[in-house]
């Protein structure tokens, strides 16, 4: 299993990236060599929207050959799914697989030759207690056509299935997953080094970050699995792979939010960035970084992957969203007010700030366009979710959609 690639800088105008977006793909084949379904070769993308009421939240998949930023992706032919629903698989490989928070049923969909999907197969996690899957697109993680990992926080465990057979095959537990008093959060955006995925943790006690940094290690040749803890800060849910090798981990946005929002409460752990050896499985105890420190004093959190090793970290632009006695948390941390800072931290110097790049919502998720990197913001008080252009800088807005999106996968 390959981290993901992210591409080097652009500077096609507008028009020319939308036509790159709806270009055929080259690449038509999974990394197991399957090829999709042949009726056509024109690129193909799953988007899950999650709409809620006061009450039931009901999600759509929506399946689409073109990417118009100037028209929302419609709801009405899409796929109805109880719950708040998660897409996840192997890109370009012609399936998606679809689970609900209103049970423990993985169903495979396969792509037909006029563009719906087609039931191929369920698997149920019941067996292995999971009454409801839910949180994050990547806590499913695909090894290889025969194998995946499911997370499951609710009962510190990873699931081994088999995506082609639709079977468990495997658990392994991880107590070490549980933190008394708190939640578990996994990370949006999971590594992958050489055979292993890291799977940063982050939790919280009710709306309090807890202060405790971990991270998953699952070596995928024997599917033994470790948790690794740190007590120097909390909510450190997000990633990259340095120019060294090393894994740096930071702080998420809500974690910056909340120790921005704490009036200097010295019981809120300071948002930081740490160093993680995966060969090694250990944190460096000689580093350990504010994060505000690397940004002029900003109120600092997440961390991004970017292009040879880079990273971008998020700061609060407060000229945006003026922070005052009675401002949540959680609010700031989905305000459309922080801004993008490059940062090479195998370096060791100070991030810059990316000024071409609009300010957006603190947390993002990352996923690939036709081999071009695309980033989540959320807006309407959680009512639309725009996918905008990262590749390039420009923030240019490439779909929108009603609803909450976690789930985007390019599926030819």
């Amino acid at each position: 299993m390959k981290p993901s690639p992210f591409f080097r800088t652009s500077a096609r105008l507008v028009t020319a990236l939308a036509l790159a977006f709806t270009a055929a793909c080259g690449d038509n084949t999974d990394p197991d060599g399957n090829t999709p379904d042949a009726g056509s070769t024109a690129p193909l993308y799953a988007f899950v929207a999650q709409v809620s009421t006061d009450t039931t939240s009901t999600s759509y998949v929506i399946l689409t050959e073109t990417l118009d930023p100037a028209t929302p992706l419609s709801l009405t032919n899409a796929t109805e799914i109880n719950g708040r629903a998660l897409g996840s698989g192997i890109p370009k490989s012609g399936s998606l697989f679809v689970s609900s928070s209103a049970g423990a049923t993985v169903t495979r969909y396969n792509v037909t030759a006029s563009n719906t999907l087609e039931k191929a197969g369920e698997v149920s996690f019941a067996g292995k207690a999971v009454t409801s899957i839910g949180e994050y697109q990547n806590q499913f993680q695909f090894v290889s056509e025969t194998k995946a990992y499911y997370f499951d926080g609710r009962n510190s465990q990873i699931i081994v299935w088999n995506p082609k057979d639709m079977t468990v095959t495997n658990s392994v537990s991880l107590p070490d997953m549980t933190l008394a008093g708190s939640t578990l959060t996994f990370a949006s955006n999971p590594l992958s080094v050489g055979t292993k995925v890291l799977m940063p943790l982050g939790w919280r006690a009710g709306a309090a970050v807890s202060k405790q940094a971990g991270i998953i290690v699952v070596d995928t040749t024997n599917d033994s699995a470790v948790v690794v803890k740190d007590d120097r800060c909390g909510y450190v849910r997000d990633g990259i792979v340095g120019t060294d090798g090393k894994v740096y981990l930071a702080t998420e946005a809500y974690g910056a939010a909340e120790k921005r929002v704490s009036g200097g409460n010295p019981t809120v752990p300071t948002p930081c960035l740490l160093k993680f050896d995966p060969e090694t499985n250990k944190y460096d105890a000689t580093f350990f970084k504010e994060l505000s420190t690397l940004t002029n004093g900003g109120a600092t959190g997440s961390l991004l992957a970017g292009p040879n090793g880079t990273g971008y970290l998020r700061v609060l632009d407060e000229t945006l969203y003026p922070v005052q006695a009675d401002t949540n948390a959680r609010a700031l941390a989905s305000s459309v007010a922080w801004k993008w800072w490059k940062l090479d931290p195998a370096a060791g110097t100070n991030a810059t700030l990316v000024d071409t790049l609009p300010a957006s919502t603190g947390s993002s998720f990352l996923y690939q366009v036709n081999g071009r990197t695309v980033f989540t913001e959320f807006t309407n008080g959680g009512g639309t979710t725009n996918y905008r252009e990262l590749t390039d800088l420009s923030g240019n807005l490439v779909a929108t959609h009603q609803g909450l999106s976690f789930s985007f996968l390019q599926v030819r």
